[in-house]
């Protein structure tokens, strides 16, 4: 039987796991191109703070939603999937290969499992008490606000994301019924894609945590303070200043704490963030799960590389067979 659905590849999985050199590799060797899956990175800016891929890491392969937009637009996950559909059906129509990169879980199962979206009516005076109650009251306030109406959609909406906590509260007030339980309902449409997830992980809690620490100590090294600083000179740019790494920062650029705490803070944060992504992902039983522990690592770039083609080629997304 023909199978008409779209092959497509997502790499999946925590911060600092690797996934950019794992969606290189994959792009190259089955003749691909990138599309992220990166709330903060599709931001002109941040490159540091957001560990944008470099020119050298990306070595050629295209990479499609990177700064594409100012940081003071709003951009929903409805937004992100239409812009991917429209991407990934031209880089098929190119004949290559589409692969999701990134860690944003919300962007990742929207798009390869075709969710529909909330049409509920947005109400512009009670989106203001919300971000009025969250400019006074702290965005955690607003986010346990959250959490006593529709305790699942709090569950995956981090708590400084105050324009999604706003949109969820808003659709549990207005239409009566949880955001958590309209999005099950939108999840009825079938796929139009034929997909291999692949996820990356480590067995040990600490080596992630470690890669995490070493990962922060090196955007500080290479200009963390000087690219954040240009960017609060911006304006209005509340949605991309929820990125971790930009608003820890805030406190030592204001004069209210020291580098050495503030710096720590990210890395708690991008640990805690790392967490959450882990047990996003642990939800979908259709992740290939490469655990980078086990790799021999005297031999890790070629074995790492052999394991991402061997899951691909077994996932038989593709219309010809691979031979390892």
């Amino acid at each position: 039987m023909k199978n008409d659905k779209i092959p497509l590849v997502a790499v999946v999985g925590p911060t600092a796991s690797g996934k950019t050199a794992a969606g290189v590799i994959i792009a190259k060797e089955f003749g691909g191109e990138v599309v992220s899956a990166d709330s903060m990175q599709i931001y002109k800016g941040m490159s540091i703070a957001t560990a944008k891929p470099t020119v050298q890491e990306m070595q050629g392969v295209k990479h499609h939603l990177i700064d594409v937009l100012e940081p003071n637009t709003d951009f929903s996950v409805a937004d992100y999937v239409s812009l991917a559909q429209n991407i990934i059906a031209d880089i098929t129509a190119r004949g290559k290969l589409p692969i999701v990169v990134g860690g944003t879980g919300l962007y990742v199962n929207s798009l390869v499992d075709n969710i529909t979206f909330d049409d509920t009516e947005k109400c512009p005076e009670l989106r203001k008490e919300l971000f009025d109650f969250a400019e006074n009251n702290g965005a955690h306030a607003l986010w346990e606000q959250l959490l006593q109406l529709d305790p699942d959609s709090a569950a995956a909406i981090h708590e400084n994301n105050v324009n999604r906590v706003v949109r969820a509260i808003e659709v549990c007030k207005i239409s009566g019924e949880k955001m958590s339980v309209r999005q099950l309902k939108s999840r009825e449409n079938t796929s139009p894609y034929n997909s291999c997830i692949i996820g990356l992980n480590f067995r040990s809690r600490d080596a992630l945590y470690e890669r995490i620490n070493k990962r922060v100590d090196v955007m500080v090294e290479n200009g963390l303070l000087r690219e954040t600083e240009e960017f609060f000179k911006r304006e209005n740019v509340s949605t991309a200043a929820q990125a971790i790494g930009i608003k820890e920062l805030k406190p030592y650029f204001d004069g209210e704490d020291t580098l050495e705490n503030c710096v720590e803070k990210i890395k708690q944060e991008t640990r805690r963030y790392a967490k959450r992504q882990l047990t996003w992902f642990r939800k979908r039983n259709d992740v290939n799960w490469i655990y980078l522990d086990d790799i021999n690592l005297l031999n890790f770039n070629d074995e790492f590389t052999k394991i991402l083609k061997i899951t691909v080629a077994k996932s038989n997304i593709l219309c010809y067979n691979y031979n390892m």
